[in-house]
């Protein structure tokens, strides 16, 4: 036995408990591929992972999902598609029950089930972190909000990797609006003193950041309204809501993930699928996840990852203690 487990044992030190993140994954496919990123995460059982399956593949995935008191799959699910509202419902519902838990998270991070920790140390990099906001953003020009200023009818909300007759119809009602002209205007009301900013949807947020999201949509039902309509509203609702609150001063520029954009008509407008002859770029890259992974492609480096990172253990150092005297 170490001195420091000897005088927690004798009353001479009292510490108190560990932060726990709260990861929350939307998950649809690959549950064994889940699972190792699972076991990346609560691995030292630093963290609780909240899972949302979408519904299409809820049945075939809920048992298949690793039992753990770490582990709650929500037993409500959305489907969630490309490019819709679905995807800010899901996240809203993920947050909410993080809050019901009333536990002590320090972060709260949304991942998807195909994401993988890449880098150790994570859990130390949010302890020295406190406080942070870790999301990729930039402020939007008028020439580029139309994605919002725009009425989106659900059938143009989706993601076409081939020439398709409403992919053309999205860029030329685009092009119309960048020359001034608004054939669909979005009828709910934007306040002029709020900004639009937009990003990857992914995410890792303080525990008070989330409390405020919820209670800011609960209390102002016109924002949440303003997207219902929109195209690609995840890349935007979260971004914009917590750039113009005071937690926008907390923000940093990255969402510590790694990928690669696709540049061809039928990938672009979607991360590639990494493999093993990625491994360095990924590694180099110095991001804490890698996004996005697929073991039916290629499990080597699903593997790899898995069976080499964790979320890690925080530092003796970095735990709050107070010395008593008997």
């Amino acid at each position: 036995m170490n001195q420091i487990d000897s005088m927690i044992l004798k009353g001479d030190m009292k510490m108190t408990s560990i932060p726990r993140t709260a990861y929350i994954l939307q998950i649809h496919k690959n549950p064994d591929q889940v699972n190792k990123f699972i076991q990346q995460l609560i691995i030292d059982n630093q963290a609780d992972v909240f899972i949302h399956i979408d519904k299409r593949n809820y049945e075939s995935l809920k048992d298949k999902i690793i039992k753990s008191p770490n582990v709650k799959v929500l037993k409500t699910s959305n489907i969630c598609e490309w490019g819709d509202i679905s995807q800010v419902d899901t996240t809203i519902l993920l947050l909410r029950e993080i809050l019901s838990a009333k536990k002590n998270y320090n972060f709260v991070c949304l991942r998807s089930g195909q994401d993988l920790l890449v880098k150790d140390g994570f859990a130390d990099f949010l302890g020295e972190n406190k406080g942070k906001i870790f999301m990729t953003l930039r402020n939007v020009s008028r020439f580029n909000s139309g994605l919002m200023e725009i009425y989106w009818p659900k059938i143009t909300r989706k993601r076409f990797t081939t020439a398709n007759p409403l992919r053309i119809y999205r860029s030329i009602i685009l092009s119309l609006y960048r020359k001034g002209i608004n054939v669909f205007p979005n009828s709910n009301q934007w306040p002029k003193d709020y900004s639009l900013y937009n990003g990857a949807q992914w995410f890792s947020i303080p525990y008070e950041v989330a409390e405020y999201i919820i209670r800011f949509l609960d209390e102002n039902e016109w924002y949440y309204k303003y997207f219902e309509n929109t195209l690609a509203p995840d890349e935007w609702f979260f971004h914009t809501l917590i750039m113009n609150s005071s937690y926008k001063t907390d923000v940093v520029n990255n969402n510590l993930m790694f990928l690669k954009w696709g540049e061809t008509l039928s990938t672009r407008n979607s991360p590639l699928v990494l493999t093993k002859k990625d491994i360095n770029l990924i590694e180099e890259s110095g991001q804490f996840f890698g996004r996005k992974f697929d073991e039916s492609i290629d499990s080597f480096v699903v593997n790899y990852f898995a069976n080499k990172v964790k979320f890690g253990k925080w530092k003796l150092t970095n735990y709050e203690t107070v010395l008593t005297t008997k």
